[in-house]
């Protein structure tokens, strides 16, 4: 009777150990999932935070003791294709006395920062007594409600001596209306060809995501993609993993244009691609041809 005993007692305790090790690996399961799926949240988070920085940004550029003017204006004309950044900036205390220069820069979408270098002074309309200076900029992208600000420091060089302008600080904030004419700097692959109207869609969503494949055989065909003029993808080869888009669609404008660019003919010409596009609920497959002659335009309404 004893031996009986204890051998039910040894059972539920193999049972009691048994059912630990169960919840145990449940447990581990749960909390490898958990995790997985935390970090699944953060990479679709972080991608869909990253930013649009094309259009017109206006503020006020402070500098130290010894400047020119203390206070003045400035308004940066930026262009984003993947990290890379190019445009125009003006520096101006109104818009008969500006510095204008051309810049480049790259973005880092991790920390939102943004490093801007002016190259060169292409023209200006100042005092005799001052000195355009040849600025960089470290900025960071800030976004409170609907206001988006770039806010950061400065430092430079004077032009021609290169000696070193009084640095400072400088805050710009997106805007619509440019307070000098606005100039892109577009390639002749953009502009010497004529955009061909591939299809136009009627649109009631916010967002549009474009996902650009290669038509077919993958023969090492590059494009470039531009939304309202302005560029969003730079010389991206296609290949069977999609090259994605989302375009904002804007309120004030009556419609938004995509064209692609093909910066080469592959191995196959012309350039083709299979652009994928989902608007809500919505889904379209079109596809698109360019070369030489033309690129391909696709109408949001």
């Amino acid at each position: 009777m004893p031996l009986f005993v204890l051998n039910i007692k040894s059972r539920n305790n193999h049972y009691r150990f048994y059912n630990f090790l169960i919840q145990l690996n449940v447990f581990q399961y749960f909390t490898l999932t958990m995790h997985r799926l935390l970090y699944i949240c953060i990479f679709i988070c972080f991608n869909a935070s990253a930013q649009n920085l094309n259009g017109i940004w206006k503020g006020k550029l402070a500098a130290d003791p010894g400047s020119c003017f203390p206070v003045y204006y400035i308004e940066l004309q930026i262009q984003i294709a993947g990290t890379r950044i190019s445009g125009v900036s003006y520096h101006y205390s109104d818009t008969s006395n500006f510095v204008k220069e051309d810049f480049e820069g790259v973005y880092n979408d991790t920390t939102k920062e943004i490093n801007i270098t002016e190259l060169n002074v292409m023209t200006f309309h100042i005092p005799g007594d001052c000195v355009p200076c040849i600025k960089k900029y470290s900025l960071t992208f800030h976004k409170g409600g609907n206001e988006e600000q770039l806010r950061g420091n400065w430092n430079g060089v004077k032009m021609g001596d290169k000696t070193a302008c009084p640095p400072g600080t400088v805050v710009l904030t997106r805007t619509v209306v440019s307070s000098f004419k606005p100039e892109l700097k577009l390639p002749p692959t953009f502009t010497n060809r004529k955009a061909e109207l591939v299809k136009e869609i009627f649109v009631d969503t916010g967002t549009i995501r474009l996902d650009f494949y290669d038509n077919g055989v993958i023969d090492g065909d590059t494009i470039s993609v531009y939304v309202n003029n302005m560029p969003v993808v730079s010389n991206m080869m296609l290949t069977a993993k999609p090259i994605t888009v989302k375009v904002k669609i804007d309120q004030k404008r009556t419609y938004q244009e995509v064209i692609m660019v093909g910066e080469n003919m592959g191995t196959i010409p012309p350039n083709t691609a299979l652009m994928i596009v989902n608007a809500g609920e919505k889904r379209y497959q079109l596809f698109l041809t360019s070369d030489e002659q033309i690129n391909a335009l696709v109408r949001f309404i």
